[in-house]
């Protein structure tokens, strides 16, 4: 019988997820991780389904999971996650560490559709849905059945949560990943190296942009190795 040792005072890894997404999402990466016996916990972002919460209703969802977990915590943002998260972990004490996974890095005073250089409305108002075939944008190398049935779970995004600025970048005082997705059809890779740019490290994944479905046990090893180095 093989016996797993667990390395002490591990961190917990909580998953936070991209727009049109839930917590769902992050299945098959926590299945990976939990058989290696790590510690996750995933959250629901309101701005996915509610045209009313945006970036600031998001990071108070944030807040109030970071402050119910014991211990150090490596917080992983995939996509729009990132933006709540760099707001959040500047004002979370037990975060010491924070992986940007294709997700957006931004600095104070940028949005998520200012980044891109789309125009920005003063005030921000309805939904935005998944993009047009979101199966070839967001899950172009998943299994076909377990892309779509992912594709079905998508709910439209508020647009408040595209276009509100982030106010606090915590990546200045808490050290940062960046972890580029090299095949990624919704977020281009080029602006993912500019915003790994502002991290303390950069690793790359052969994956397109949803690869904790796509590669989950890749993903969880360079994640958990992430993790492991910033708790050493």
């Amino acid at each position: 019988m093989t016996v797993k040792t667990v390395q002490p005072n591990r961190p917990t890894l909580l998953l936070v997820h991209g727009a049109w997404h839930g917590s769902w999402c992050w299945d098959p990466l926590r299945a990976a991780l939990d058989a290696d016996s790590w510690t996750t916990r995933a959250l629901d972002l309101p701005s996915a389904g509610d045209e009313s919460a945006g970036i600031h209703e998001d990071t108070q969802v944030l807040l109030r999971e970071l402050s119910a977990i014991d211990g150090p915590v490596v917080v992983v943002a995939h996509s729009y996650g990132g933006v709540p998260a760099t707001q959040a972990v500047a004002q979370a004490p037990n975060v010491v560490h924070v992986v940007y996974l294709a997700a957006y890095q931004l600095e104070v005073g940028e949005s998520l559709l200012g980044f891109h250089g789309a125009a920005v409305a003063a005030e921000p108002r309805g939904v935005t849905p998944p993009l047009g075939d979101p199966v070839r944008a967001l899950y172009g190398d998943v299994p076909q059945a377990l892309a779509e049935a992912a594709a079905a779970r998508l709910v439209p995004q508020s647009v408040k949560s595209f276009s509100e600025p982030v106010t606090r970048a915590g990546w200045h005082t808490v050290p940062s990943t960046y972890v580029v997705c090299e095949q990624d059809q919704a977020v281009p890779p080029a602006s993912q190296e500019d915003m790994a740019s502002r991290a303390d490290a950069v690793h790359r994944l052969p994956s397109h942009h949803s690869p904790f479905l796509s590669i989950p046990v890749e993903c969880a090893t360079l994640l958990t190795k992430i993790a492991l180095e910033a708790t050493s």
